[in-house]
């Protein structure tokens, strides 16, 4: 999970740094193009982890947790 950590550690950088292009009124079109970034970065990093606990629930054929899991997923 180390590297799930560090791409959210990089997230929360890139979000300071968002907020900071806010605060100094970048051009709207900057802006923007970072929020997308900071959204697919956090958006990648939420896939690998449920990959990485869905197959764990798998490979330990816990079907209550995978459907806790598709529950979560759901409400989404």
């Amino acid at each position: 999970m180390g590297d799930v950590i560090r791409r959210l550690k990089r997230l929360g950088g890139q979000v300071e740094g968002l907020a900071r292009m806010i605060e100094n009124e970048k051009k709207c079109s900057e802006v923007i193009t970072q929020f997308l970034a900071a959204k697919a970065a956090l958006d990648n990093s939420f896939s690998l982890l449920l990959e990485r606990h869905l197959r764990e629930c798998v490979c330990l054929d816990d079907s209550k947790r995978v459907e806790r899991i598709l529950k979560l997923i759901s409400k989404q």
